[in-house]
This record gives C-alpha cells, sequence and structure tokens, in this order.
C-alpha cells in the first residue's frame, strides 16, 4: 500500500432490520456498515464495498459513512437481507424476512485492491470463497465468522449452522465470532482446527466479556480473558462489529490507542470501550470516535485502579477450564 492509500477495505452487504420507531419501518445495519463507520471514526483511511438493495441505497445511513470519510462503492442487490430482531433476556430471536442475493465479486480501485487489511463481514453469508483470490498476498485479513454460521430462509427463524473450513476462513488472520453464533458444545479446539496456524479468535459472550485465543496446528495455543467495559445499554446491534473492527484497528494503527508498541499487537481494553460505547446509542449512531474511545478506557483504568495488575481487565484464561465450561 502506498503511503496515503487505503488502509483498511470492507467488504460485505448491508441489512435493513425492522425498527417500528423508524419512519421508515427500517434501519440499516449488517457488519460492513458498523465496522466501516468503526474505523473511519478512529482515524484509518477507510473504503468499503457494500452490496445495498434498492431501498437501502440512498439511505441517510450510507450518507453518514460517507461523512465519516468512508469511501464507499454501492453494488446494486436485486434484494438484500432483511430481519426482524427481538431481544429477550435469553438473548436475541432473529427471524429472516428476505435472505438477500449473493454479493458478487467487483473490480476495485488499484489504492482499494492494495489495502494494508482486508475486512470480511458478511451479514448472510453473501461472499463466496471466490473472493479470496482478490486479497492480496500480504494483507492483514479480518473476518466476521457469524455471517457464514446462519442458515436463512424467507419467514423462519435464524437457525445456526456449524463452522466449516473455506477459502476466506484460511486467509483470515483475525476472527470473530460470539458465543451465541456457535452450539455451546463446540470446543475452542474445535475452532482453532478451522483456522490457519497464528491465526487470532476473539470470541465475544457480551456482559461476561470474552476470549482473544491463538490457534496453533492443532487447537488453541495460548488465550487471554478480558472483562466486559460497563456500558449501558440501550441497542446491543453492531457491538460485536464495532468491537473487532476496534481490535483490527489498534493492530494496524497502535497510535490510535496511545501505543507506540506492544508486546500484545492487538488492544482488548480500546477494543473493548469501543464496542461499550457502539450499545449505547440505537444503531450506527452509537458508533463511537477515537476521543470517546480513549475516554472511556481511561475511564476504565482509573474504576479498576485498586487491582494491582491488569487480570480484572484481560486475564489469563486457560483453556482448559473453558472447555469443561
Amino acid at each position: 500500500m502506498t503511503k496515503g492509500g487505503v488502509e483498511i477495505l470492507h467488504l460485505g452487504s448491508a441489512c435493513r432490520d425492522i425498527a417500528p420507531d423508524d419512519p421508515r419501518g427500517w434501519r440499516l445495519g449488517g457488519g460492513v456498515t458498523y465496522a466501516a463507520l468503526t474505523t473511519a471514526r478512529l482515524g484509518l483511511r477507510t473504503a468499503a464495498v457494500i452490496g445495498l438493495d434498492a431501498e437501502a441505497a440512498f439511505s441517510a445511513e450510507v450518507g453518514l459513512l460517507r461523512a465519516a470519510g468512508v469511501q464507499v462503492l454501492a453494488v446494486p442487490l436485486s434484494e438484500g437481507p432483511v430481519f426482524h430482531n427481538i431481544e429477550t433476556p435469553e438473548g436475541r430471536v432473529q427471524t429472516c424476512l428476505a435472505s438477500g442475493v449473493p454479493l458478487p465479486i467487483v473490480d476495485l480501485p488499484a489504492a482499494w485492491a492494495n489495502a494494508r487489511a482486508w475486512s470480511f463481514t458478511p451479514v448472510a453469508g453473501e461472499m463466496h470463497d471466490d473472493w479470496s483470490s482478490a486479497i492480496p498476498t500480504e494483507a492483514f485479513v479480518v473476518l466476521g465468522w457469524q455471517g457464514f454460521l446462519r442458515a436463512l430462509a424467507p419467514g423462519q427463524l435464524v437457525r445456526q449452522t456449524p463452522p466449516c473450513p473455506s477459502a476466506l476462513l484460511d486467509r483470515a488472520d483475525l476472527v470473530g465470532v460470539s458465543h451465541n453464533d456457535v452450539d455451546r458444545a463446540t470446543s475452542l479446539a474445535d475452532l482453532c482446527r478451522l483456522l490457519k496456524p497464528g491465526a487470532a479468535l476473539l470470541v465475544t459472550r457480551g456482559s461476561e466479556g470474552g476470549l482473544l485465543v491463538r490457534a496453533g496446528v492443532s487447537g488453541p495455543v495460548d488465550a487471554v480473558r478480558y472483562r466486559p467495559t460497563h456500558a449501558t445499554e440501550v441497542d446491543p446491534t453492531g457491538a460485536g462489529d464495532t468491537f473487532l473492527a476496534a481490535l483490527a484497528a489498534s493492530a494496524l494503527r497502535p497510535a490510535i490507542a496511545g501505543r507506540r508498541r506492544s508486546r500484545r499487537p492487538l488492544d482488548l481494553r480500546f477494543a473493548a470501550a469501543a464496542g461499550s460505547l457502539a450499545v449505547e446509542a440505537v444503531g450506527l449512531a452509537g458508533v463511537p470516535d477515537r476521543a470517546a474511545v480513549n475516554l472511556r478506557r481511561a475511564r476504565e483504568t482509573i474504576r479498576r485502579a485498586v487491582t494491582p495488575t491488569l487480570e480484572p481487565q484481560v486475564g489469563a484464561y486457560t483453556i482448559e477450564a473453558d472447555r469443561e465450561s
């Protein structure tokens, strides 16, 4: 990537989530929108290839991305994913109203194709493995796994599908997934065996925090646990995508997280602060900028100042204990 070029390229389809409180009756969502807005607001030079149906193409949310500095290539779709989400104490109940169509491979400007990082954030399994051939050899690849783990049928509840190998997964350096997106009987070893050795796997657990695991040849090599950052939740949509995008940003440009260098290139505390802010407003309005994230992280440091180490925030986590849980 040439100096001043695109640092991170996000790819995926936007979805429309039914929202009775919105005059349109829906609100634009999808991992690609949250991830692109996150990295742009954190200060990274950001581009996004976004699949959009006719209703979403000229939405205010797409204008919000552009206003934040995201270079957007809108790919027209004959049908985009549409969901009806209901939040319950046991988690989200999601119904598919439209499953959408695949996101076609498109010609990219050279500055985009040579981006230092490529981020795949599908919402409905819309990207096929042929996309892997477009990724530059040296690119850092981020993948939001949950978008590949959904079985969709119009009018039906969204169901889990088991993780399986894929060419995109083989290329990924950082993979994010919620523990709600895989069967609870799935072990970390099962997940890590699907990743390339050395890849990092982020497993988010909402208000319980989560794990960052490094994959080895036959399973996890090591793992750290992060504690949740306190938040007043208004809308949980997009929190995981914001977290993953901020985590990638901390590796691509450590200075945005206030670091020159670190023993751990992925800053979990920075990403957790970003994710916590994302839930405190409705939709994309919650995606924070760099100043807000660093302020939230500083607040958490002060709140936990009585602890002797950073373990309460990102502590050692035993892989054996996780297998038993």
